[in-house]
């Protein structure tokens, strides 16, 4: 009796479990694996090279351009940024340049009676020649109010109108700055005012906000008024 020949494909269970109990479990024979062939190059690399390079000419080297890579650059910028900051702290200390007197909370300013706000604003900038300069540096208040009334009445009796007077900031003094507050206050409370055209803090290069300037007029006016008074943070 022939054996039976076993099918490759098993279709139901019972085909199963007959090949589990014969042990016969069809044989596999995977296909064979064809690896593509390499096609034969008569032309080497380097010959493939010198086909590539052909007719190229070397670039001169006065000509050449020497690319900087971005990290280069980000650090040569960083480097800059870090010197012109450096060298704006060193003004600041040194000089007390770097910043606008206008912006900072000591800034004062005032202007008189129908004066327009750009004149306090422009008299701040230096549109307006300084024609004198009284210093009431280390000097108590009696004594700095009696040479400040004589310094005015001298300006007004020989036509002096643009005035700057250095107070100090006060940095030493308990509180606010005395003779600041002070001459702000001889200014737009007591007889001067209607002489007053306006008064703002001296640029950096005269005092900054240790100096007042003073516009004064050629005439006062005669009716009652307010000077409109502008301060920035406590002074």
């Amino acid at each position: 009796m022939k054996p039976r020949k076993t099918s490759s494909i098993i279709k139901s269970f019972q085909e199963l479990e007959v090949v589990l109990d014969t042990k016969s479990l069809p044989d596999y024979h995977p296909a064979p694996i064809k690896t593509p062939e390499k096609k034969a190059s008569s032309e080497t690399e380097e010959t493939l090279f010198k086909n590539a390079m052909d007719g190229v000419k070397p670039i001169p080297r006065k000509e050449r351009v020497v690319k900087t890579s971005k990290i280069e650059i980000i650090e040569n910028y960083k480097k800059k940024d870090d010197a012109e900051t450096l060298k704006r702290l060193e003004d600041l200390i040194n000089y007390g340049t770097g910043f606008n007197v206008s912006d900072t909370p000591e800034y004062i300013e005032g202007t008189g009676y129908q004066i327009h706000p750009e004149i306090a604003k422009r008299l701040h900038r230096g549109d307006f020649s300084i024609q004198a300069h009284l210093d009431l540096h280390g000097l108590i208040v009696e004594e700095a109010r009696e040479i400040f009334d004589q310094f005015l009445k001298w300006a007004v009796t020989h036509r002096k109108n643009g005035l700057l007077v250095t107070h100090g900031r006060g940095l030493s003094s308990p509180g606010e700055p005395v003779l600041k507050k002070k001459v702000e206050e001889w200014l737009t409370r007591g007889p001067w005012r209607k002489w007053v055209v306006a008064y703002s803090s001296a640029r950096k290069c005269d005092g900054g906000a240790g100096a007042t300037y003073i516009l004064l007029r050629k005439r006062p006016i005669s009716k009652k008024f307010k000077i409109k008074k502008t301060n920035r943070g406590k002074n």
